[in-house]
C-alpha cells in the first residue's frame, strides 16, 4: 500500500524527466534504459579511481562508464600506498590493506596524478567530475602547505579534500608516522583553509572502536562534533556515518537483533541533524557496508526512509567503490538502497541522489576559483 500511494502521488506530480526517474524508482524501467542528462540516476559523491598501490581505472573509460546512468563523481585516488614488504609476504604482492600486515604510507603524488588525467580530458567531460586534494598527512601542520601547493600547481582543477581519515577500523594503526587524532592542530589547520578556500571536507572517521561495547556511548563522537564545531564556516560532509565493517550502528543493549540494532544510532544521527551548531555537516552514505545496515531489516528500512524523508537536504549518495572496471559496481551498491529509495519522496529522493550534490560542489567551484583567483599567483 505504502508503494501504491507513492506511486500514485509521484505520478500526480511528475511529468517528463521525473516520470523516468520515479518508474526507475519502482523498477518499471531498467535502470540502464536510456536517458538524458538530466535524467542520471545519481552522482557519486565518494569515488576512489586508484587504489592502495596507485593503480586503477583509465579516467577516459571511466567517464564513459558513467555513460547516462551517472551524472557526475568525485573524484580522488587513495592517499595511502600499502607497502610491499618481502618479509612479510615474500612474492605475494599486496594491493589492500587488509592482504598484508605491512604499514601503509602517505603517498602525495596521488594529487598531481589525479589533476594531470582530468586535464587530459575535454571541457565536456571534465565537468561531469570533481577533483578532490587527498595526499596529505592530517597529523603534519605542513599538510595545509601541501594543499595551498597542488591549489598553486593545478589552479581551476580541485574543488574539495578528501576522503582523508582519522579514525578507521585497521588502518589507522598501521600508517607510518604519528597517529591521526581529532584534537591534532593540524587537522585544524587543513579545516580552516577549507573553510577560506572554499573547498568541500569529506572526512572518514569512525564513530567508535572495532567491537564497540553495546549502551556505551561511541568513544570519537564528542571529539569529532567539537571539531565540526570549532569550523562553522567549512562544508563538511563525514563520509559512511562513521560506520565500518565491524563499527556497527551503535546498540541500545547487548542484542545482535537486526530490528534492535539501529534505534539508538538513529537517535544520535538525528540529534546531530537537529544541532543548529553542526547545521555546515552533511552525511554521506556512500559504501556497501553502510548501505547492508540501512537495508538489514524491514524496521531499519522504514526508520532510515523516516529519517531521509525528514532531513532530505542533509544525506549525499555515494558508492565509495574502488577502481572498478566497469559501472556494475557503482550500480549495485545504488541498487541495495533500493528498498529505501521507493519509499521516500520524489523530491527527497533527488536531492540525496543528485540535489545536494551538485548544490555542494557547484558552490564549491565557484568559491575555490574565486580564491585562487585572489590567492595564488
Amino acid at each position: 500500500m505504502a508503494t501504491a500511494r507513492f506511486a500514485g502521488s509521484a505520478f500526480a506530480r511528475w511529468t517528463g524527466r521525473g516520470l523516468v526517474i520515479a518508474l526507475a524508482m519502482l523498477g518499471l524501467v531498467a535502470a540502464d534504459s536510456p536517458r538524458t542528462g538530466s535524467d542520471y540516476l545519481f552522482d557519486d559523491s565518494h569515488f576512489h579511481l586508484t587504489n592502495y598501490v596507485q593503480t586503477g581505472t583509465d579516467l577516459h573509460r571511466y567517464v564513459q562508464m558513467m555513460g547516462h546512468r551517472i551524472g557526475r563523481s568525485a573524484l580522488f585516488g587513495i592517499p595511502l600506498q600499502q607497502t610491499w614488504d618481502y618479509a612479510n609476504s615474500g612474492n605475494y604482492a599486496p594491493t589492500y590493506y587488509l592482504q598484508s600486515d605491512a604499514p601503509l604510507y602517505y603517498y602525495s603524488f596521488t594529487d598531481a596524478y589525479i589533476a594531470r588525467v582530468y586535464q587530459s580530458l575535454p571541457q565536456s567531460e571534465r565537468d561531469r567530475l570533481d577533483p578532490m586534494i587527498t595526499g596529505f598527512d592530517p597529523a603534519d601542520m605542513y599538510a595545509v602547505d601541501h594543499i595551498r601547493r597542488v591549489l598553486t600547481l593545478f589552479p581551476g582543477v580541485f574543488s574539495g579534500i578528501g576522503e582523508f581519515t582519522i579514525h578507521k577500523e585497521f588502518v589507522s594503526g598501521k600508517v607510518c608516522g604519528v597517529t591521526a587524532s581529532l584534537t591534532n592542530p593540524a587537522l585544524d589547520r587543513i579545516l580552516s583553509l577549507a573553510a577560506q578556500a572554499g573547498l568541500v571536507v569529506l572526512i572518514h572517521n569512525d564513530i567508535d572502536m572495532p567491537f564497540g561495547k553495546a549502551g556505551t556511548q561511541p568513544v570519537y563522537l564528542e571529539d569529532l562534533k567539537s571539531l565540526f564545531r570549532r569550523h562553522p564556516d567549512a562544508t563538511i560532509i563525514w563520509a559512511h556515518l562513521g560506520l565500518g565493517r565491524v563499527v556497527h550502528p551503535t546498540q541500545s543493549e547487548a542484542t545482535e537483533d537486526a530490528a534492535e540494532r539501529s534505534p539508538a544510532f538513529r537517535t544520535i544521527v538525528e540529534q546531530m541533524l537537529k544541532d543548529p551548531t553542526l547545521k555546515h555537516v552533511d552525511f554521506d552514505i556512500s559504501w556497501d557496508e553502510v548501505a547492508k545496515y540501512a537495508v538489514e531489516s524491514p524496521q531499519s528500512i522504514e526508520r532510515t526512509a523516516a529519517v531521509f524523508n525528514q532531513y532530505p537536504d542533509r544525506f549525499v549518495f555515494g558508492t565509495d567503490v574502488v577502481a572498478p572496471t566497469d559501472a556494475s559496481a557503482q550500480l549495485r551498491v545504488y541498487e541495495m538502497w533500493k528498498p529505501i529509495w521507493k519509499r521516500l519522496t520524489p523530491e527527497a529522493s533527488f536531492k540525496i541522489r543528485r540535489g545536494n550534490y551538485e548544490r555542494i560542489f557547484d558552490a564549491a567551484r565557484k568559491r575555490v576559483r574565486a580564491w585562487e583567483a585572489a590567492n595564488l599567483k
